[in-house]
């Protein structure tokens, strides 16, 4: 199945097959990405050193890998070759200075790529934390998105207040303008309550232990603006609110979300919104400690793919599984929109000319949902899980439901074997909306 309005597409699933094909006998590789405390994650395959598909091959899984699990040390256990390799391009001078950039970032460590034979490399060390799932006393939740951020206050367990408020926090150079737009949100959430206990939220971008490590929504705040003001702003709101506060990935509330409201484990959460964000529940009922920014992971090796703004690199999750899709696929769906119209009143356009049955905007969400369908198997290749949860602004109205039924369709025809053992969830349309918000405010114990 080939996306309608993506005919260069080409799904790293299959790509990997045809390869692993070739390679089932060749020499062995394992990839081992080390972060905080030690923890190291493995990933084991073979390869052909010689074969002309190998130094992309091994390229993009380590992309994956960076972005799914993170880390700053990469031990490379095979061939010299592909080592020097792998060190050449992910290198502050390499091809992906970008991505070695963030990681120094988020792990406040020189990136380095080191080199041994497979059986010396350094043993796998996983971890694994119980994550949200508190819904007593008085609770606000929040969700900040590039578009919108939700806010929603929780009663016992009980939503009683939700609401979402427009905003622009990337052109914004001055972090006042978020402190200020979140703190009208949270008083606006406090008023439906008759105190306030604790407070969670949910935020794109990498959070450690209440801080901001990156994210896109301070893109334009300058470097020392972010160091002194954006980087503990949570802390900050734990002191001047003085209660319980807890703020984690949204990609991570997104598999709460999925946890919570279908009672199990082993969830993939994907947020569709005004970028991509991913959130992993173990089988244990755990979240690992990866990075799970799925945003910046490879979903398409066609060289003609388009390349991401912020990392500059090519078929990303963004631009597949956000309004940035949308956006994309618009010029070879024929439908013409003002310049001047931004990402999200594109999507409100094109999902009101899904109500009016547009079959152009249909093939719009028909391309998107391939897409998933081959990605979901993808992700499969990473990732231990029985079931997806789809939420995100993409994922509303009659377009969600196209999404959601040709990625079923993808699985189904060509992953039988996935098919059988995977369930596509997309929850009922408020949830979609604000289910991360609500998640967001069970995430905090609170104080005894």
């Amino acid at each position: 199945m080939q996306p309608p309005f993506d005919s260069e597409f080409l799904a790293p699933v299959l790509f990997h097959r045809a390869y692993a094909g070739r390679a089932a006998s060749g020499q062995p590789l394992i990839l081992a990405l080390e972060r905080e405390s030690g923890l190291v994650s493995h990933f084991k395959t073979c390869i052909v050193e010689n074969d002309p598909d190998t130094p992309r091959y091994v390229e993009r899984i380590v992309k994956f890998l960076l972005w799914s699990r993170g880390g700053w040390k990469l031990t490379v256990g095979g061939p010299a070759s592909i080592a020097n390799f792998l060190l050449r391009n992910y290198s502050r001078t390499g091809l992906r200075a970008f991505d070695v950039e963030l990681m120094e970032r988020v792990y406040d460590k020189s990136f380095e790529v080191v080199h041994c034979a497979a059986e010396a490399v350094p043993a796998a060390n996983e971890s694994g934390s119980a994550l949200g799932g508190h819904l007593d006393g008085c609770r606000i939740g929040f969700d900040l998105g590039a578009s919108d951020y939700k806010i929603s206050a929780v009663r016992e367990g009980e939503v009683v207040f939700s609401e979402e408020y427009p905003w622009q926090p990337q052109k914004q150079a001055d972090p006042d303008y978020h402190w200020k737009h979140l703190n009208a949100g949270l008083r606006a959430a406090a008023e439906k309550l008759p105190r306030v206990d604790a407070i969670g939220g949910s935020s794109a971008g990498v959070i450690v232990d209440n801080e901001i490590k990156i994210a896109s929504l301070f893109r334009s705040v300058p470097p020392d603006r972010f160091t002194n003001e954006v980087r503990g702003m949570f802390k900050r709101l734990a002191h001047e609110w003085r209660i319980p506060v807890k703020v984690v990935n949204d990609g991570d509330v997104t598999a709460l979300a999925g946890a919570m409201s279908l009672g199990k484990n082993a969830i993939l959460g994907i947020a569709m919104g005004s970028s991509e964000a991913a959130g992993f529940i173990d089988r244990s009922g755990r979240i690992t400690g990866w990075l799970n920014e799925l945003a910046f992971a490879p979903v398409d090796y066609s060289p003609k793919s388009g390349a991401d703004e912020w990392s500059g690199d090519r078929g990303v999750g963004a631009l597949y599984f956000s309004q940035q899709a949308v956006n994309r696929l618009l010029p070879a769906s024929g439908i013409e929109l003002s310049s001047a119209m931004g990402l999200p009143g594109r999507l409100k356009e094109v999902q009101r000319l899904m109500v009016e049955e547009d079959s152009r905007a249909e093939r719009i969400f028909q391309t998107i949902g391939i897409c998933l369908g081959y990605t979901i198997a993808h992700y499969a290749e990473f990732y231990d899980f029985d079931d997806v949860l789809l939420l995100g602004r993409v994922t509303s109205g009659k377009g969600g439901n196209v999404v959601a039924s040709c990625a079923r369709d993808v699985l189904q025809s060509r992953f039988p074997e996935l098919a059988d053992r995977i369930t596509l969830n997309v929850p009922d349309e408020k949830s979609r909306r604000v289910g991360q918000a609500v998640a967001a405010a069970s995430l905090p114990k609170l104080n005894p």
